[in-house]
């Protein structure tokens, strides 16, 4: 029958300790079980998903029950983070005006993809600034945007193929991605398009990855976006 040594795996503190062991000191040492305690917070688990390269190839569930893949993850912290620090900045009650984000798009798509995803984003109580809806009639549409970008938190840009159009044309939405680039709070959004695709029109924008469609759905997409800036969790 062996003895038990209590000590650690990596041994006594002292000589003196290891020779007052039972088991060490006849040299027939046998171990407990020993776990250093670790007070890291826990890394997320993905599981593998199957999904192509845009998805990161493996996701990890939310506590609100979304699957995130390495990529999204990769895009959404530093945007949360940002967020974040934001919102101690311009707390809300101080700054009613602000919005939680601002909806960069092409113009061929104000009526049809980006009016679909801003309203997904309103009704999980998202404040977006979507220009069909804060730009009014008679005022500067630049002006607006202008004001629009300084009062959001985050910016999504909607990359569709109209949008590839519009940044080729250097229309206003070139503009918007623009000043949304010089930032670390832009979600790019891919929508009936890749990234692959993309690189060939704003290798910046695309370098950041993002949301796809292609492997989820538009209001999968919008969940995990307003769980992002989300700060009542």
């Amino acid at each position: 029958m062996s003895v038990r040594c209590t000590a650690p795996v990596h041994g006594h503190r002292s000589a003196s300790a290891r020779a007052n062991c039972p088991a060490c000191r006849s040299g027939s040492r046998s171990y407990t079980s020993y776990t250093r305690p670790s007070y890291r917070a826990p890394a997320p688990q993905y599981r593998g998903s199957g999904a192509g390269s845009s998805s990161g190839g493996s996701r990890r569930r939310s506590a609100g029950g979304l699957l995130y893949t390495v990529a999204e993850d990769r895009t959404l912290a530093p945007v949360r983070q940002a967020v974040e620090r934001q919102a101690e900045s311009y707390p809300a009650q101080s700054y009613p005006n602000r919005y939680d984000l601002f909806l960069c798009h092409a113009w061929g798509d104000r009526q049809g993809a980006a009016k679909e995803l801003n309203d997904l984003l309103v009704a999980l109580d998202v404040k977006v600034w979507f220009s069909e809806v804060a730009v009014k009639l008679g005022t500067s549409l630049v002006r607006e945007i202008d004001r629009g970008l300084s009062k959001s938190r985050a910016g999504i840009v909607l990359v569709t193929p109209e949008l590839f159009t519009s940044l080729n044309a250097q229309g206003i939405a070139d503009k918007e991605l623009s000043a949304l680039l010089a930032t670390d709070l832009v979600i790019p959004v891919a929508h009936g398009t890749t990234f692959e695709a993309l690189r060939d029109v704003s290798p910046l924008l695309a370098a950041r990855s993002g949301l796809s469609t292609e492997s989820s759905s538009l209001e999968e997409v919008a969940a995990k976006i307003a769980e992002t800036v989300d700060l009542d969790d």
